[in-house]
């Protein structure tokens, strides 16, 4: 693809490169108002703007970069998108419907490399990157979906935990982030915005120097490095004691409070034992830390893995809540379509390679 997506700009880095080119300022904010508040997808519907500066955006930028290929819709609102790449691969995106707001989450890498032993991310390994403009057309795409809908929604929050470790792909993450808070544009609030790391320790003390002012998620799921490293390969390069002085830089530096994501797996992390000794480990961040418990949902090449009893869950909420630890468990959504992050983009290219042998062995016989 010659041209680039024209949402990979920041809007301080659209002014830029119109003045070099011998454009006003105030033309590069009118073509932001047509991007994120309008809405347009073409540069020939940005009416009342300059011929010569319209043409020159035609000449190297698009809009589109990648098509939807499949969209499922549950019976509580969740929309999957799976949208296929300018090079042809595919990514997942949700709309998620909550009491707070619209929700999306989105993808930053093509597969995923960090390997954990539940997830279906990483059932194939990282190809590459997305570009900044790459994620944002995720909201976009997302967004015109319901501006479709006619009903005046929009997103207000959004999550970077699709496809992907972010903080590996960490100078197109700070330019979305920048790009959709910006007050001109979609204007997402920052409070609003949560980013994932699998625990990248110098990237989340990177990430405190941006002071970029929205939510961190750490995935944790273990409170030990024995369980952790057989639950999340990155455990082996970055162990719990690499992992917390980054966490303690992160909270010193911001005073922002932090998400322990922690996924419950029957009889392997969700025991009363594995509660407290949690409960020990976050020990005085507990004011500035709040656990997420979170449901597995199966995925049929981990089976070894399966979901953890109610009872166990409750249990282990009413103990880290004894230890004076703020918990909270994740509502689950879109359970009656493919929910766990990465299954329908891998069920799809299963699909494709089974219909491609079967035409193969079709036109051998």
């Amino acid at each position: 693809m010659n041209k680039t997506s024209i949402y990979g700009l920041t809007l301080e880095q659209l002014t830029a490169w119109l003045l070099e080119h011998g454009h006003k300022k105030s033309r590069a904010s009118a073509v932001w108002e047509w991007l994120y508040r309008k809405r347009v997808t073409r540069f020939a519907d940005m009416e009342g703007m300059n011929p010569g500066c319209l043409q020159l955006l035609e000449e190297h930028y698009v809009f589109q970069t990648m098509e939807e290929h499949v969209r499922q819709e549950s019976s509580d609102g969740t929309v999957k998108f799976l949208f296929r790449l300018y090079d042809g691969n595919l990514i997942e995106t949700v709309l998620m419907r909550q009491k707070y707001g619209l929700s999306v989450c989105v993808t930053t890498q093509v597969g995923c490399n960090i390997g954990c032993s539940f997830c279906a991310s990483g059932l194939l390994k990282k190809s590459r990157d997305l570009t900044s403009g790459e994620i944002v057309e995720q909201i976009m795409k997302v967004q015109l979906y319901l501006d479709q809908a006619g009903q005046g929604q929009r997103v207000s929050h959004v999550v970077v935990m699709g496809i992907g470790e972010p903080f590996d792909n960490f100078a197109n993450l700070l330019n979305f982030l920048t790009t959709i808070k910006d007050h001109k544009g979609l204007a997402i609030a920052g409070k609003g915005i949560t980013v994932s790391t699998s625990g990248l320790a110098d990237k989340i003390r990177e990430f405190a120097d941006a002071n970029m002012q929205v939510n961190l998620a750490i995935s944790l799921h273990a409170p030990n490095n024995e369980l952790r490293t057989q639950i999340m390969m990155i455990n082996r390069a970055i162990p719990i004691e690499k992992l917390m002085p980054a966490i303690d830089y992160y909270l010193e530096k911001t005073n922002r409070r932090i998400t322990l994501e922690y996924i419950l797996l029957k009889d392997i992390n969700d025991r009363e034992e594995h509660a407290l000794e949690l409960a020990e480990l976050i020990g005085e961040r507990r004011s500035l830390a709040n656990v997420n418990l979170i449901p597995y949902n199966p995925v049929d090449e981990h089976s070894q893995y399966q979901r953890s009893e109610r009872e166990s869950v409750r249990a282990f909420f009413d103990t880290l809540k004894k230890q004076g630890i703020s918990v909270s468990t994740r509502l689950e959504q879109g359970v009656d379509i493919d929910a766990a992050c990465g299954q329908l983009r891998s069920k799809q290219i299963k699909k494709a390679k089974g219909q491609a042998e079967s035409a193969g062995s079709a036109v051998v016989g």
